[in-house]
């Protein structure tokens, strides 16, 4: 069920264009049902994942149905397919992100609504470019500190699973760990929901039309911080580092957005403003960690998200009627639209605390929570002062909505909005009026949810009346003081008009990209040059310090486990020494691939004489392409190397040497010094019934590590893009050819390749059916995909070579596609392994007594991605004329190669 309710959302966002092209702005209420049907199957759903995660989902969902709907009447006529599909994106992705198990999972749905949110705010035309960067920035900073928190997480607890590694008993064995990790987190959430300092981007990010606002800024991706702080929160709750964070950070927030709010004359930035503010007060709550206090603080995500979706919508309800936020241009329109007003009185007395309504329920258990809070009872009282002015401040933002959108004295008289505009925004405050009535509906909801966030049971019995408390004589105080501020609010208006921050959130984000774009050009000028050293010398360097290091740390040589060499070794180290010497006295280029060519052959011997015969082959086959591919570049480039003085060299030299002495010593320092490791060990005795492999080498790239490999495989593709992008778009410098007699019989290509195109009709089928024996064997014996591709590649190069003219060489294969259906492979079998439970978790069974295995399906998608990426470079650098017009336009026939 779980993956139905993910596949209904997915199935949104895939129909999305088809559905705008069909009926335009109506594609709204279209895409609301796939989310509607996804959340009525959270029956099943709470029985696989725990409440936490099904009241976000549920949020997610319901809200977004809302919003989706509320769209439909809200755009102009026309087409809006990419807003459509981004909301649709980004509800899947937010679903995602909250039911998964899987840290890694997480992490990825948690940038994917970064770049959702990225998207849908740079759509809002010019004004909303800078915007959607800044927000950007902030938000990938926060996922840098997420990936660096799961990093540490997985490495250390041993799991990626998350169920299990918040019960690890490392959090509380290991307080330095925790620490780190608590900080991560905490500074990954603040981003997501601009919390103080990283709160300036969620008024910047205004600049978006309404029904993105009221999903990304309500229900969806500023919960997603509030969402990964309480699913942490049982493992990191008692970190001090975390309550210090989370309160001090919260409440500094809480106070600064509301009277920020206060200040704004846009209704739309006023709600921006309160929305940082009460999501300050979530943060808070979260960090006092006590049963109590996570209670409020999920009761409170429910009232917020209801009261502040319907807000947002309402307020574009008068904008889209009015024409304008502005309070100061706004007419009374209390009498001409009845609905929206009371719908906005109701949603903005839920955000003020008021009675009857769920957010008087989450205030009043805010207040008790924050009166209980642990600690020296100053800071209680303290915390308690702060979130009361907040609360204060927020009841007299709430009717400076109201007040400011229907009591208005100018503006022109408007009617009443159609009631498919109004709709979703009434249900959304009315759902807060029944809750609030009847607050005992969300019992069974809450006591899941909090009890998951505090990772023990917790008993919730939601009432409004608890009797006469400290908490009731707060709320009286907060209602007195807030209607005083409201009924002074054009006084409150005068005093707070000059008061101006001595430093912008936006300028500080702007000083700080423009300082990692001059730290760029600077880090990047080290390599900015064609010349193969300074690209090297980084490499180099690093490698010598690190030695370097070693040396000066003096740690002391075990003694060697038995014989470490043999006569065979020391020839073929002549062997290679050599090549390395004949290579830097070379002086044409021809002779320089020659002599690098003999080291990589001996290098592959060695590999051999040592028995790792699959490393063996590839660093064989690697050799031969890429002598093939050197000898296409070398007809383009000149004979000889240009002269260089000694004082240039000398340099480069010394590096040499240096990374040289660095590497020795620390082979010489392994080799033969220790015994099997038990990542050895485990591998030989256990890869097999792990995998269903023998080949340890090919199940340790495709099961063990497979997700380096799909990331490997990743960038190889990228590589072969970008390599075909570079040439189409360069004019390339013209092939050197011979100057033969036409009666020399050299000179007719035809005749010449008699013999080539004979053997190649013969050998060139059997080099296919040995690299698909290579592939299918792999994983039992020496083979696998890359060392099948690259079989398959000295096939194509055979052909190529065969061919007596260029057109005749081109070998028609859509190089670009197999590269891209390579990695959309090995992206697919990962998700077979959900099947298990995880992604890229190997599969296995035997069929008619045969070994199957998805690594095997893995291994099709490398040998699709290597064979294309030497398809590319044989199409495009191997052919006199692949450039056909002015500005690299392809030619014609490389039209089908795309």
């Amino acid at each position: 069920m779980l993956f139905a309710c993910l596949g209904a959302s997915l199935l949104a966002c895939v129909a999305a264009p088809v559905v705008t092209r069909t009926v335009g702005r109506a594609a709204g209420w279209v895409s609301a049902l796939p989310l509607l049907v996804a959340a009525t199957l959270g029956v099943d759903l709470a029985l696989r994942l725990d409440d936490l995660a099904l009241l976000f989902a549920l949020l997610v969902l319901v809200i977004g149905a809302a919003v989706l709907g509320y769209s439909a009447r809200y755009l102009g006529p026309g087409r809006h397919t990419s807003f459509f599909v981004l909301m649709t994106a980004f509800a899947t992705a937010m679903l995602l992100l909250v039911l998964a198990d899987d840290l890694v999972v997480l992490f990825v749905a948690w940038e994917a609504t970064t770049l959702c949110s990225f998207l849908l705010i740079a759509r809002s035309g010019p004004a909303g470019r800078e915007p959607a960067v800044r927000t950007l920035l902030v938000t990938a900073a926060g996922g840098l500190a997420l990936l660096a928190a799961v990093a540490l997480t997985v490495v250390r607890t041993g799991t990626t699973r998350i169920g299990e590694l918040l019960t690890d008993p490392v959090w509380a064995q290991d307080p330095a760990f925790a620490t780190t990790v608590a900080v991560l987190l905490a500074v990954a959430a603040f981003t997501k929901s601009a919390q103080f300092p990283f709160q300036a981007w969620l008024p910047d990010s205004m600049v978006a039309i309404t029904p993105v606002s009221a999903y990304l800024h309500a229900a969806a991706m500023v919960k997603a911080g509030v969402y990964l702080l309480l699913r942490f929160s049982p493992a990191v709750s008692d970190v001090p580092a975390w309550r210090l964070l989370l309160v001090t950070g919260g409440l500094v927030t809480a106070v600064f957005g509301a009277v920020a709010a206060l200040r704004r004359h846009d209704l739309k930035e006023l709600l921006a403003y309160s929305t940082m503010s009460q999501l300050g007060l979530l943060t808070a709550l979260i960090g006092v960690g006590t049963p109590a206090a996570l209670t409020a603080a999920v009761v409170h995500t429910v009232a917020h998200a209801l009261f502040k979706s319907a807000l947002f919508m309402l307020v574009g309800v008068v904008d889209h009627e009015a024409g304008t936020r502005d309070v100061r241009r706004l007419r009374a329109m209390r009498l001409s639209m009845p609905v929206t007003a009371v719908a906005t009185g109701t949603a903005a007395a839920s955000m003020a605390g008021v009675p009857l309504l769920l957010g008087f329920v989450s205030k009043e258990s805010m207040f008790a929570a924050f009166l209980d809070m642990p600690g020296p009872a100053w800071i209680g009282a303290t915390v308690t002062g702060a979130v009361v002015v907040t609360a204060v401040l927020t009841f007299a933002y709430s009717g400076r909505i109201v007040f400011g959108a229907f009591a208005g004295r100018t503006g022109r008289v408007v009617r009443e909005a159609p009631v498919t505009l109004w709709a979703a925004p009434v249900l959304c405050a009315l759902a807060g009026l029944v809750l609030g009535s009847a607050p005992f509906l969300l019992d069974p909801l809450a006591t899941g949810a909090a009890s998951a966030a505090a990772g023990a049971p917790v008993d919730v019995h939601l009432v409004l009346w608890h009797g006469l408390t400290l908490a009731l004589g707060m709320s009286v105080l907060v209602l007195g003081l807030g209607s005083t501020v409201v009924a002074a609010r054009r006084r409150v208006d005068r005093v707070l008009a000059p008061l101006r921050s001595p430093v912008s959130g936006i300028d500080v984000v702007d000083r700080s990209r423009a300082g990692l774009v001059r730290l760029g050009a600077v880090v990047g000028g080290w390599t900015g040059t064609d010349a193969p050293r300074r690209h090297l010398a980084v490499p180099v360097v690093c490698v010598t310090a690190i030695a370097l290091v070693g040396v000066l740390a003096g740690s002391p040589l075990g003694p060697v486990v038995g014989d470490p060499s043999l006569p065979l070794d020391w020839l073929l180290v002549a062997l290679v020494a050599g090549g390395v010497l004949a290579a830097v006295r070379a002086r044409t280029r021809i002779a320089a691939v020659v002599v690098v060519g003999v080291t990589g052959f001996a290098t592959a011997l060695w590999f051999f004489a040592l028995g790792a015969v699959d490393v063996a082959l590839t660093q064989l086959l690697v050799e031969i392409l890429t002598v093939c591919v050197m000898v296409l570049l070398l007809r383009r480039l000149p004979v000889r190397f240009a002269a260089e003085r000694v004082r240039r060299r000398l340099p480069a030299a010394l590096l040499a040497i240096a990374a040289g002495t660095a590497t020795t010593l620390g082979v010489w320092a392994f080799t033969g010094r220790r015994e099997m490791s038990a990542a050895s060990e485990y591998f030989l005795r256990q890869g097999e019934q792990t995998t269903g492999g023998a080949n340890v080498v090919n199940t340790i790239l495709v099961d063990f590590r497979a997700m380096d490999t799909l990331g490997e495989l990743t960038v190889l593709g990228v590589a072969g893009v970008a390599v075909a992008a570079l040439l189409h778009a360069r004019r390339p410098v013209p092939v050197r050819s011979a100057r033969l007699d036409d009666r020399s019989p050299l000179a007719d290509p035809l005749d010449n390749t008699v013999f080539v195109r004979t053997v190649t009709r013969v050998v060139g089928p059997l080099i296919v059916l040995l690299s698909l024996l290579l592939l299918v064997r792999g994983h039992q014996e020496p083979g696998g995909g890359f060392i099948a591709a690259l079989v398959g590649g000295a096939g194509f190069a055979l052909l190529y070579l065969a061919a007596p003219s260029d057109p005749a060489a081109r070998i028609r294969w859509p190089y670009l596609l197999l590269i891209g259906c390579g990695v959309v492979v090995g992206t697919g079998t990962g998700l077979l392994g959900y099947v298990d439970g995880s992604f890229l978790r190997p599969l296995h069974g035997e069929v008619f007594g045969m070994k199957l295995t998805t690594a095997l399906v893995f291994d099709v998608g490398v040998y699709l991605a290597v064979v294309g990426v030497v398809l590319t470079a044989f199409n495009l650098l191997g052919r006199q004329h692949r450039v056909g017009g002015p500005g690299g336009a392809p030619a014609p026939d490389e039209v089908g190669a795309r």
